[in-house]
């Protein structure tokens, strides 16, 4: 997993108006905490941290200030619900080495056995335990001729090396369901019947 640099700055001023104020200058508020320091309130610049939120899960590298130097992956995005433009982001302090839990997208890939079947997605993105440093960006799982009524189970999924399940191991992913087949409410057939035989 590649790092991304971004330059933030402490912020002072707290409260809607100056988040307003902060988002009115394309930057974004935010929190980083962790290790039991204090919460830091950063200003982030809003391009440079969409970007690097296109990957999930994505090792962000702050440099704060230009004083320090501290690893991050976010943990809370909160955007705007009609514009989709970053409000706020809560960053969790990472070191080298460690081990976090964080959740991976699921991919399925392959085609269901024949006769119309439905894959539903349980879990869109599989809890899981990995180095800071080695985020995988998600799993690939084969659904290759399943019928409805099969199921993926958390176990049965292949992670990365270095990477372990951080939820129960029988914890349905996916699971296939049976096509439904629309059927006509039984009134109108019956009518259509007795006109026919009339």
């Amino acid at each position: 997993m590649s790092e991304v640099k971004i330059s933030a700055e402490t912020r002072t001023e707290f409260g809607k108006g100056a988040a307003r104020r902060i988002r009115r200058d394309s930057k974004v508020p935010g929190v980083l905490y962790g290790h039991g320091s204090d919460p830091l309130h950063l200003t982030l610049p809003g391009h440079d941290l969409l970007l690097a939120l296109r990957t999930p899960n994505v090792l962000i590298s702050l440099d704060i200030d230009g004083k320090t130097s501290e690893l991050a992956i976010p943990k809370a995005v909160q955007r705007d619900a009609v514009k989709g433009f970053l409000e706020h982001v809560d960053l969790q302090l990472v070191k080298r080495g460690e081990k976090v839990t964080v959740e991976i997208p699921v991919h399925a890939e392959g085609e269901l056995a024949a006769g119309g079947n439905l894959l539903e997605h349980v879990l869109n993105a599989l809890p899981v335990e990995a180095e800071a440093t080695h985020i995988p960006e998600g799993v690939t799982v084969s659904v290759e001729g399943l019928e409805a009524g099969a199921s993926v189970l958390a176990k049965d999924i292949t992670l990365p090396k270095g990477t372990t399940l951080a939820v129960d191991g029988e914890t349905v992913v996916l699971q296939v369901l049976a096509a439904q087949a629309e059927e006509a409410p039984e009134g109108e057939a019956a009518e259509g019947e007795e006109v026919a035989e009339a």
